[in-house]
């Protein structure tokens, strides 16, 4: 379990196409650190560059975060961290993110934990699939900060 403090910056949002300077608002990342600190993250990936993009902005947020390396890895640990949410890449050596994530979902202490698949195709059939095996949302790769940040924010309820 990897636990990091970092300084709170504020950050400027409402930049972008259509957005004239001055007009957009400023966002401390103290109000997503209170939202979401303390909340246990598990990111379950073969990718190493996904894993440490994924924990340096939940860690910037004030989440507490669980790496994986595949679907053996997590469930090894899982137990032992209890996660409030769980990111799992579909694509994976050994077992794949569906495998991983129907398990997970079967097991009775276990299975109201958000599973979100993370994976780089967009399809249908990948989403129905993610779906039937008993996942709460998918997220396509690469995400952004705010899309994951976001998606921890939709399902976290800490496990106190």
């Amino acid at each position: 379990c990897i636990v990091r403090s970092r300084e709170v910056q504020p950050i400027w949002s409402g930049s972008g196409p259509g957005t004239k300077p001055g007009t957009g608002r400023w966002r401390s990342e103290l109000a997503d650190a209170a939202q979401l600190n303390g909340i246990k993250v598990m990111i379950i990936d073969d990718s190493n560059t996904i894993r440490r993009s994924a924990e340096i902005f939940l860690v910037q947020a004030g989440c507490q975060v669980i790496l994986a390396e595949d679907g053996f890895d997590a469930l090894a640990k899982i137990a032992d961290h209890q996660p409030d949410v769980i990111f799992c890449d579909i694509m994976m050596p050994r077992l794949d993110g569906y495998q991983t994530c129907a398990l997970i979902k079967k097991n009775q202490r276990f299975r109201t934990t958000p599973v979100i698949m993370l994976s780089s195709k967009d399809g249908l059939f990948d989403r129905a699939r993610g779906r039937m095996v008993g996942s709460d949302q998918y997220l396509t790769k690469p995400f952004t900060k705010d899309s994951l940040l976001q998606a921890v924010a939709d399902f976290a309820t800490p496990r106190h």
